[in-house]
């Protein structure tokens, strides 16, 4: 595997949260196997999706927010090629649609609980039929389509999402000197893509500060050191609102994308290093945030923005100054033994504060690394090298974090009743 694959497959663009972005997919797929109205849906999701799609702004939807609405408006589009961009054909008449479907009770959601792996099952009722799609582990991996209970597809029908899950299970799989070496194999065209997608981050940075309270973004004459990690709180508040604006994802997730890219782009210009060196350096904290996405999972107990993007920035920034593989894994000790247990309660505009966090602790993380300084192996869930680390990370949220996801989902589907 060489960058451009990897590039291909976890750096993509994405518009509004992913998760309500996955299941309007998944709805406008199903209702497309019946012809006329949507007149009943049923959907089934894994716990982590539903927390992702609680309460988030949908784009393009007047201040919309939440599951219903995400299912409804795409059970009412009929092109379902944008894919994770399926909120861009929002139309007034497909709002005014979606709310007759959800005034009239005709949605039913259900939580499978004993899911480990992203679900999304929508069944799409019309008067002539009944369409039904299912998609599995990526959001937008299709393994099953039906029409009247015949399936025209069986097994996985999306090779781009196949594509992904192979090539994060390869990064994820690999060593800390695998991975900078894989970040140094980067070419004229990864250089682009990357420079596109800090363009796109950075637009939905700039354009979300006006959310937060005056003056709590410093202007480009005020603290730089303060500015950064709150634009990037800016741009993560923007999405989770809603507002229509395409960025570029990472492993997965906008947020991630956001929390990496304008973070490392501002802080390497902060430093005067050169936009090709930044550029190297955003391409290893991309691979950083692919390896321990890998461990945390797809969705996770854990807050993604802070801890996966978090160590992606840490590990990209020693590398930006010239640090080498001791000093990337003291980074990563720092960031495991610092925000380890930072909890994902669902997407939302306080998941801003979490990158915010996120963000600050990355920069000092990686400031103590190249000042020699690291958390020791001997403590807590610190591991004794870098990949340890992240195993045990990864071990905590996957395996021993399962009740806190039970919880959070109890408390979250007791506000709606």
């Amino acid at each position: 595997m060489n960058l451009t694959e990897y590039l291909s497959a976890e750096w993509k663009p994405a518009l509004g949260c992913t998760e309500p972005a996955a299941v309007a997919y998944a709805a406008c797929l199903a209702a497309g196997q019946c012809k006329g109205d949507p007149c009943r849906v049923r959907l089934v999701l894994d716990a982590r999706t539903y927390k992702n799609c609680h309460a988030v702004g949908i784009p393009n939807s007047g201040g919309k927010t939440g599951l219903l609405w995400a299912v409804a408006l795409g059970a009412v589009l009929s092109d379902p090629s944008l894919g994770l961009e399926m909120f861009q054909a929002v139309t007034p008449e497909a709002l005014s649609e979606a709310e007759r479907l959800i005034e009239r009770g005709d949605i039913q959601v259900q939580v499978d609980a004993q899911s480990a792996d992203l679900l999304i099952d929508c069944t799409v009722g019309c008067a002539s039929g009944v369409g039904r799609a299912v998609l599995e582990q990526e959001h937008t991996r299709l393994v099953r389509l039906e029409s009247d209970g015949i399936a025209s597809v069986q097994g996985d029908a999306s090779p781009g999402s196949e594509v992904t899950s192979l090539v994060r299970n390869q990064v994820g799989q690999m060593s800390l000197l695998e991975l900078v070496a894989l970040s140094q194999t980067i070419t004229e065209a990864d250089r682009v893509l990357l420079r596109e997608g800090m363009v796109l981050n950075m637009g939905m940075a700039e354009c979300s500060v006006g959310r937060l309270p005056a003056g709590f973004v410093p202007g480009p004459e005020g603290d730089p050191l303060a500015r950064i990690p709150r634009l990037v709180s800016a741009g993560v508040l923007g999405r989770m609102s809603g507002e229509p604006l395409t960025v570029m994802s990472l492993a997965g997730s906008g947020n991630k994308g956001i929390t990496v890219s304008v973070a490392m782009a501002l802080k390497g210009r902060l430093a005067g290093h050169p936009e090709a060196r930044i550029e190297e350096a955003l391409a290893l904290a991309c691979l950083l945030t692919t390896a321990t996405t890998y461990r945390l999972g797809t969705l996770s107990a854990v807050c993604g923005a802070s801890n996966a993007a978090g160590i992606g920035i840490a590990a990209g920034l020693v590398h930006l100054e010239g640090g080498g593989l001791h000093q990337i894994e003291l980074a990563i000790h720092n960031m495991v033994g610092n925000l380890a247990g930072l909890i994902c309660d669902g997407a939302k505009i306080g998941c801003a504060m979490k990158a915010m966090t996120g963000v600050e602790a990355a920069f000092r993380s990686a400031e103590l690394a190249l000042a020699g300084f690291g958390i020791p192996g001997t403590d807590g869930i610190v591991g004794t090298t870098g990949e340890a680390s992240l195993l045990n990370l990864g071990r905590l949220a996957q395996r021993g974090m399962a009740g806190t996801d039970v919880e959070i989902l109890d408390i979250m589907q007791a506000k709606l009743s």
